[in-house]
């Protein structure tokens, strides 16, 4: 039998020796011990009385069953995308999830971002690689499958200073403000172009466009 999730009263979260942190959940006057993310425990109520529906990753161990929790089930999936790819087990599975949370954490997989996976204690570059190969695409068709809403990436802006001095170049030049704005629309509009530093390249593609 698979527990897909409980529901009942949280009792309270307690830190064990090795820093895990384990929510007691009372269901039908049976206490439940979960093993959650430190993310939900700062969401849990420390009112007892409120009901809470906890979505559950069940792990047998030897004769040992081992519940972790989550406050989605988009979590708990992940959580078992996640301990499926070799070398990352349930306390790294929940350390991403902790570090980077559902949604930048889809993202960084999807688009390959080692850079934000590493940020996580315990996560190499090269366990950051083996995730971002194995999950990728698995993870950019469920990400849509489960309307898991992941960051939008912030917009590429051209270097300080290269638009004051291109426009001012080109006013000296002779063109008028209409053009400039003309050609700067476009230009932004280009992301190798933005990634470019020199304002003279800036200059000759502006004169181009404007020609």
């Amino acid at each position: 039998m698979t527990i897909g999730y409980l529901k009942g009263r949280a009792i309270e979260v307690t830190q064990t020796l090795n820093n895990r942190l384990i929510l007691v959940l009372e269901v039908n006057n049976i206490g439940y011990e979960l093993q959650i993310p430190s993310r939900l425990a700062r969401q849990l109520s420390p009112l007892p009385e409120e009901i809470r529906q906890i979505f559950i990753h069940q792990q047998q161990r030897e004769e040992q069953i081992i519940f972790y929790g989550f406050g989605s089930a988009a979590e708990r999936d992940l959580f078992r995308q996640l301990v499926s790819v070799s070398g990352i087990g349930p306390q790294l599975g929940l350390a991403l999830l902790d570090t980077l949370g559902l949604g930048e954490l889809v993202q960084a997989i999807v688009t390959s971002n080692i850079r934000i996976l590493a940020k996580t204690p315990g996560v190499g570059q090269k366990t950051a690689e083996r995730l971002a190969l194995e999950l990728k695409t698995k993870l950019a068709q469920w990400r849509d499958l489960a309307g898991v809403s992941t960051p939008t990436p912030a917009p590429i802006a051209p270097a300080p200073g290269i638009l004051e001095d291109l426009e001012m170049t080109l006013l000296a030049l002779g063109y008028t403000k209409d053009e400039i704005e003309q050609a700067l629309a476009v230009l932004t509009q280009d992301s190798l172009l933005l990634k470019n530093s020199q304002v003279e390249e800036w200059i000759k593609r502006a004169i181009a466009l404007l020609t």
